[in-house]
């Protein structure tokens, strides 16, 4: 089975410093992965969030798949994400201690034709590249 699919959040890489790097399965429905396997997914804007002890992800964008019935998913529904306890439990405590943002990077098919998620527990970048206009004391404008 041949996997095309390498749908990439490209705006992430330059707002956030990548630490670690986790690879995630993700819970869907069943016209959610033909949409993927279709190539209609997108990662911008998308976010992870731990609730009770589990890491979800929030913001995914899934298109509605067109042969779909009225068993058809929500495009911009909460999925769970699917990690070991022991790695959980790790990005939980550095989230909480750290202030780590957590933002889904890659989302592709493995070998056996299921959905998973590429996230690196991530920092804020503290520079965006662009130059930072600034008051002096003596009331003029310095570019930094």
């Amino acid at each position: 089975m041949q996997n095309d699919i390498n749908i990439k959040n490209r705006r992430a890489s330059f707002d956030y410093e990548f630490l670690e790097e986790y690879t995630a399965g993700i819970m869907l429905t069943g016209t959610e992965i033909k949409s993927i396997r279709a190539g209609k997914a997108g990662l911008v804007d998308s976010y992870c969030y731990f609730h009770n002890g589990e890491l979800w992800i929030k913001g995914m964008y899934v298109a509605e798949y067109k042969l779909g019935t009225y068993y058809n998913h929500i495009e911009r529904r909460e999925r769970k994400l699917l990690l070991q306890k022991k790695e959980l439990v790790k990005l939980e405590r550095k989230t909480k201690e750290s202030g780590l943002t957590i933002v889904p990077v890659r989302l592709f098919l493995n070998e056996k034709g299921f959905a998973k998620i590429r996230s690196p527990g991530e920092r804020k970048s503290t520079t965006s590249g662009k130059p930072s206009n600034k008051k002096t004391p003596n009331g003029k404008w310095t570019a930094t």
